[in-house]
């Protein structure tokens, strides 16, 4: 079936070396000393893969449980009421803590039971990648698109997707993981709004705010502010002072770019379909469309992130791309509007399965060559 780490791949994963910086006051000073406090009642003959993928179900399950009541993302009934019942609120909030906590822990799991490796982090992240659709997608119920349009929330999504990327990009030019501080404040503050909405209900967020702004536009806005100001100048700093110092890998400007190409020619292609779509395709359904688009993404950042740790040259394409490019033009081109979610439905079980296949396999030959379990603690010999 063919391999996807090369020899020179494998060899970079040998010689790799975790290297991160947090400086988050939320992380340092709350969040570890909480995740010391939990880890030590977890059992030591618990892998740390287990409790990665764990968390990484909690927030599939919360998405397929939205989906259920909520896949058009309406939020409330046609007569106003709560369309989605109060528990399911409560209940998305507990699982994404749990999620979070299990996200926090692995590392001092790894590090308790001495089988940090580098499987691990590409694991950890590479999961972290396809999160950072499932867990917006189940915010968006809170207002819904009476308060943020489809096509709107598909930019948010991409926003995300981006501020994602580029820590990924950063670290692949400066070889220093800079952990984000708008990463635990996000994962708290959604927390917390899931568990206010269980009490309150979607319908006390339908407020006027002085501006004529409402509580959805507050939430559109806050993720672009606080993107540009707290993630990607302070990326484009860094990798900046990396070469001022002569720190980093000094790759020249287009080696540098080049992590950037997929990601930007996908961006430019969603987006002319999510625009240009003859039967506004996002609209009718926007559900599928994130996660189409969330798949690909998450397949493009592991790739980048498997260069990234194994040393190696990141790939200016991405296999993904061709077949995604090509029902774009189609659906462009095509003014019937079964035929293009036909065509939509399709791409995104191909895209998915391939994807799943992709981590599959990268998962299987790191433990073939590190001659290890993914989700099991090999017992040490006396």
């Amino acid at each position: 079936m063919g391999r996807f780490l090369s020899k020179e791949n494998l060899e970079g994963f040998d010689k790799y070396k975790y290297n991160s910086i947090d400086t988050s006051v939320l992380s340092n000073y709350v969040m570890h000393p909480f995740w010391n406090w939990c880890v030590q009642f977890c059992p030591v003959w618990v892998a740390p893969n287990l409790l990665t993928f764990t968390g990484f179900l909690l927030t599939v399950l919360n998405f397929l449980l939205f989906s259920y009541y909520d896949y058009g993302f309406f939020a409330l009934t046609e007569a106003g009421g709560d369309g989605i019942p109060r528990w399911l609120w409560a209940v998305s909030a507990v699982n994404l803590f749990v999620a979070y906590t299990l996200d926090g822990i692995d590392g001092k799991q790894a590090r308790r039971t001495g089988t940090s490796g580098p499987l691990g982090e590409l694991f950890d992240h590479g999961l972290d990648s396809y999160s950072a659709v499932f867990i917006p997608a189940c915010l968006y119920s809170i207002f819904g698109r009476d308060e943020l349009s489809p096509l709107r929330m598909f930019f948010v999504i991409w926003n995300i997707f981006i501020n994602f990327y580029l820590t990924h990009w950063e670290k692949y030019n400066t070889g220093v993981m800079f952990l984000p501080w708008g990463y635990d404040f996000t994962m708290i503050g959604s927390c917390l709004l899931l568990l206010i909405t269980s009490a309150i209900g979607p319908k006390a967020w339908r407020v006027a705010l002085p501006g004529g702004l409402t509580p959805g536009v507050v939430f559109e806005l806050v993720l672009y502010l606080s993107a540009m100001l707290t993630s990607q100048t302070t990326i484009l700093f860094n990798i900046y002072k990396s070469y001022r110092d002569g720190t980093g890998k000094m790759r020249s400007f287009n080696e540098a770019l080049r992590p950037l190409y997929p990601v930007t020619i996908f961006f430019a292609v969603s987006s002319a379909w999510a625009l240009y779509s003859p039967s506004d395709i996002v609209d009718r359904a926007p559900r599928l469309f994130y996660i189409l688009t969330g798949t690909i993404f998450s397949n493009i950042n592991c790739q980048l992130i498997v260069a990234q740790m194994s040393g190696t040259r990141c790939s200016a394409w991405n296999a993904l791309l061709l077949p995604y490019t090509v029902c774009c033009v189609a659906s462009l081109t095509i003014l019937n509007p079964t035929a293009e979610l036909l065509l939509l439905y399709t791409l995104t079980a191909a895209c998915t399965v391939a994807h799943v296949y992709y981590g599959t396999r990268v998962v299987q030959e790191m433990c073939e060559h590190f001659k290890i379990n993914c989700f099991h603690i090999k017992p040490k010999i006396k």
